[in-house]
């Protein structure tokens, strides 16, 4: 029965990471055509009413617990709806997505510090080794095999944007591990993407009445309706699910494939050419996946 939860919960995880990769191309894509406020309130605006028919017999069965979990869906809701993607839009405005995917990729380790401080969890001696042999695999991507490119990469103002936005994820996807047990994934969701569209609706109206509105052509209708349904609907279900199933931890290091899936969106999409360092970096992300998953009884208390 584990070995199955691990399964299902590598294939959500992966999922989420899959559908998650577009939103960088959409958010760099977008970035002179609409404002990242009103990109992300027409994003959950449309997610909730898709969601609304499945999850509101879950919501009218547990509202009695809804009540009680008030200020923590409130919590969730701004930090993992309201809060991260709405950063990631404005710093799509003033920042590469090279720059962008490489500074999300920090949050497994944000959840990582999170879960040694905060909640004193040991990392055991193979979950380091793997982080490594993970980190290795995503520098490789970065500098195409050529690690003096590093020396070469320059900050840009919308990159402290996406670190905050790192770690704000990484607090939500803590917050999602700790969630009431009697509440299901889908009341959790919904009520957190209907609270985030609502925090979100002041500024939004606030923008409309203080800039020009967005012309809604056929790229921006198909760009809103995927970051509404891939990256939002089914990737926030499919991440909770993972979270549940295996951990924050263990999920967040799924999410380093996200370049992977990138890569393959720019050779399919782009005609972007696929070169060897992306077969050894593919072959050391998923090996260092491996291993930070698989058991260990050594452990390493990095506190006290």
């Amino acid at each position: 029965m584990k070995n199955n939860n691990f399964i299902i919960g590598i294939g959500f995880a992966l999922l989420a990471t899959a559908f998650w990769s577009g939103n960088f191309v959409v958010s760099r894509g977008l970035s002179e055509s609409i404002h990242p406020i009103n990109l992300a309130f027409y994003r959950w605006l449309t997610a909730t009413i898709l969601f609304t028919p499945f999850a509101i017999k879950s919501v009218i069965k547990e509202w009695s617990i809804i009540k009680k979990q008030i200020p923590y869906l409130f919590m969730t809701a701004f930090l993992g709806v309201s809060a991260f993607n709405t950063l990631i839009y404005f710093a799509g405005r003033s920042t590469t997505a090279v720059n962008m995917s490489l500074i999300m990729l920090t949050f497994p380790i944000f959840i990582l510090l999170i879960s040694v401080l905060f909640f004193k969890e040991q990392i055991g001696l193979k979950k380091l080794l793997g982080i490594g042999v993970v980190l290795s695999g995503v520098i490789s991507i970065v500098t195409q095999g050529q690690i003096t490119k590093l020396l070469d990469l320059t900050l840009n103002a919308g990159d402290p944007l996406m670190f905050v936005a790192a770690f704000i994820f990484a607090i939500h996807s803590h917050l999602i591990k700790n969630k009431d047990k009697r509440m299901s994934i889908f009341t959790l969701q919904y009520t957190t993407f209907l609270i985030g569209l609502i925090l979100l609706l002041p500024f939004h109206l606030w923008v409309s009445n203080h800039t020009q509105e967005a012309v809604f052509t056929l790229p921006i209708i198909g760009s809103i309706l995927y970051v509404a349904v891939c990256a939002s609907l089914i990737s926030f279900l499919s991440w909770n699910k993972a979270i549940d199933k295996i951990g924050a931890v263990s999920a967040g290091m799924i999410y380093y494939l996200l370049p992977l899936f990138s890569g393959l969106v720019a050779f399919v999409l782009l005609g972007e050419k696929l070169h060897f360092y992306h077969l050894m970096s593919a072959i050391l992300i998923i090996s260092g996946i491996l291993i930070i998953n698989s058991k260990s009884k050594k452990v390493v208390q990095l506190l006290p």
